[in-house]
């Protein structure tokens, strides 16, 4: 994997990780357009990571860290290029990351029917926690 390249997102990545995203993840968000991402990367220029070959898109990885929980999303590689170690390393990117900040422990967002992205979660170390559940508020329409 000499050839993978890791690095946080910028501006400029914008439009070609929405792209990758529509391509490559599971499932929208209401934050997955230009003003979403361009919050996100004023806001936090590390947390969103990318993985690159041949200076192309093949994974992305958010680390977001708000100073006192980890919080993983939009772990996504790119179908062609699965199964190659690509998500390991942008989790081992995140959790550094992490780590680094001062966290203790991270938590991922993974959609319940994504089974494919069950096994990948469970081979970094990740397992479920059945007694919390997500509730969400739309802030928006």
């Amino acid at each position: 994997m000499s050839d993978l390249h890791i690095r946080p997102a910028t501006l400029s990545d914008v439009d070609t990780v929405l792209t990758f995203w529509r391509e490559a993840a599971e499932g929208t968000s209401i934050s997955d357009d230009r003003a979403g991402v361009e919050r996100l990367v004023t806001r936090d220029p590390e947390a969103l990571i990318l993985a690159e070959r041949d200076g192309e898109p093949v994974g992305t990885v958010i680390a977001g860290f708000d100073g006192w929980r980890c919080h993983l999303y939009r772990l996504a590689v790119h179908p062609e290029h699965r199964r190659q170690g690509i998500g390991a390393a942008l989790l081992a990117a995140a959790e550094e990351r992490f780590v680094r900040l001062g966290g203790r422990r991270g938590d991922a967002m993974v959609l319940t029917r994504n089974e494919t992205a069950h096994h990948a979660w469970r081979a970094a170390g990740y397992a479920p926690e059945e007694k919390w559940r997500r509730w969400v508020k739309p802030f928006t329409g």
